[in-house]
């Protein structure tokens, strides 16, 4: 039976439940044990796939077609295990069951409350396939105090009395703030989040503390005495030089060891198997060069609006033991060519990624020609492969009114909204005027790559899968026209209907993909294509 792990976070939000989540996941998978983290949001989205990148950060992908939170990438990229559409629910999903099930008639006339049959459908979750498990992590989000997140704290209280505290655990991030007027940390903030989830009916087990100073025994002491944890419990959570190094912070702070006495495992099987944490610290931290990567986006306001690219490069970077500067440029700042020329020389390596809208889209058609008259690295992604199509269209092959039909209509749809394609599960057919959420081409799918391309000799094989998240697709009817340019389709979909990759072979390095492959790069097993693009960078740097 599986032993569950339930973390909260209290005080402030974005104190890095996430990332401990993940950390803790990873140290217990360092031991052998088999893990799986579940993330519980409170708000009433069904799914993060209709919010702004400003709102919530990106949205991952899972294999399945799940659009889910980011934290999901986190738990991938520092466990390996492929996160699936039950590892994310909210509120929003939550509600939607409870309320079909109500018109179906499932509750037999009962009147419908939060509890028991909200609670009763969170705990279900809660246990959805987790039979070959050892540890289930499940991260609430929000704050404790939080009223969105009420029912989701009653579900876990009452699931800690059905499977007993063997099989519970209780972790509570908080915040331990350093008052710089009076030169101390403050418990006080700490004492009083302890006390409004005991007040609901948890008592933690063990508390993580987010401070910017070392933590003296004294003050963890003193925490450990006003809220009723051992002292040892009290794990004391530092800012890191690096995400990846968390692990070993973590590690050394004793979280992993008392999560697991929490347990009642007094002695861990094995001892935590490390290396591969401190080889990625010793790439990180000792670079042997560096180069600069521009990214034309749209949303370079907000970090976590491309948080999975960001690592993706960075993952790079550790393939080729370099440090990648990462220069965000927003692209609706690129509307003259001198503009373009000043922001984008400097760079190694220029990336356009995804995303959507018209906003930016110049911008972006400018910076591919840079690339691709200077013969600068160039990596399209998504949305980026289909301004590489329209700027080789219009720059190239003559069709000078290229554009998508994203954007409104033309008389030349380089780039159209996709009506059908092939799935797991049979021929998916969308309408222009349907719904926005969930409606997109989603998931993982498999590609063909052509032979003796750019592509097959990064990937090693002529057959991948990668994830998808777009409902607009390169019009195949101009492939003739864009190959006669030198922009070859090197990659399709296993029917020839759909593009996936496109490349120019006589560039130092230009690739587009319709896929999004930062999903699915790991530090201990970074992404080909990011790998190989940041080789490029390397090369380009050498040469400026």
């Amino acid at each position: 039976m599986a032993r569950y792990i339930f973390i909260t976070g209290g005080v402030v939000s974005s104190l890095g439940k996430g990332l401990m989540a993940a950390s803790l996941a990873a140290l217990l998978q360092a031991r052998g044990y088999r893990v799986r983290i579940r993330k519980f949001d409170p708000y009433l989205n069904v799914d993060p796939g209709t919010m702004s990148p400003y709102q919530h950060g990106e949205v991952y992908v899972t294999d399945d077609g799940a659009e889910t939170d980011l934290d999901l990438g986190h738990y991938e990229r520092f466990t390996g295990v492929p996160s699936r559409q039950s590892d994310n629910v909210t509120s929003g999903r939550i509600y939607q069951t409870v309320i079909q099930r109500e018109r179906r008639g499932d509750y037999l006339g009962a009147t419908v409350q939060v509890i028991p049959h909200v609670t009763d459908a969170i705990k279900a979750f809660a246990q959805t396939d987790t039979d070959d498990l050892d540890f289930v992590l499940c991260e609430i989000g929000g704050t404790v105090g939080d009223i969105e997140s009420l029912p989701f704290i009653e579900a876990v209280r009452q699931l800690r009395n059905e499977l007993g505290r063997e099989h519970t655990v209780f972790v509570h991030v908080t915040l331990v703030p350093y008052i710089a007027a009076a030169g101390e940390l403050k418990t006080k903030p700490t004492q009083h989040s302890v006390r409004e989830l005991t007040a609901l009916g948890i008592q933690p087990d063990v508390l993580v503390c987010r401070c910017e100073k070392p933590l003296p025994d004294g003050e963890r002491a003193k925490i450990a005495l006003f809220c009723n944890v051992r002292k040892e419990a009290v794990v004391p959570a530092l800012d890191a030089r690096s995400i990846y190094g968390v692990p070993l912070q973590y590690h050394a702070e004793g979280l992993d060891r008392e999560v697991l006495r929490a347990f009642g495992i007094e002695t861990p099987p094995a001892s935590p198997n490390l290396s591969r944490w401190t080889e990625i610290m010793d790439r990180l931290e000792n670079p042997e060069g560096e180069v600069t990567i521009g990214v034309v986006g749209k949303y370079v306001g907000l970090p976590d609006a491309y948080k999975s690219l960001h690592e993706a490069l960075v993952h790079g970077g550790i393939a080729n033991r370099v440090k990648v500067n990462i220069q965000w440029l927003d692209a609706e700042l690129f509307e003259h060519e001198d503009e373009v020329a000043a922001k984008l020389e400097p760079m190694h390596g220029i990336l356009v990624p995804g995303g959507f809208g018209e906003r930016g889209s110049e911008g972006k058609i400018s910076s591919v020609r840079f690339a691709r008259e200077r013969n600068v690295p160039f990596f399209g992604i998504c949305l980026g492969m289909q301004m590489a199509c329209i700027e080789g269209a219009r720059n190239v092959a003559g069709i000078a009114g290229a554009s998508t039909t994203e954007f409104g209509p033309t008389d030349e749809p380089v780039v159209g909204l996709i009506t059908e394609w092939m799935s797991k599960e049979g021929l998916q057919k969308r309408a222009a005027d349907g719904d926005l959420g969930g409606t997109m081409r989603l998931g993982a799918y498999p590609a063909a790559l052509k032979g003796n391309s750019v592509v097959e000799s990064i990937y090693g094989t002529r057959e991948i899968s990668e994830r998808h998240r777009h409902r607009y697709e390169v019009n195949v009817h101009y492939r003739d026209a864009l190959e006669t340019g030198g922009l070859l389709f090197t990659g399709m979909s296993p029917d020839g209907a759909l593009p996936e990759i496109v490349e120019r072979p006589d560039h130092p390095w230009f690739v587009g993909v319709q896929f999004h492959p930062e999903l699915k790069s790991k530090p201990f097993d970074p992404h080909p294509l990011f790998a190989s693009f940041v080789a490029a960078a390397v090369k380009q740097s050498r040469l400026v």
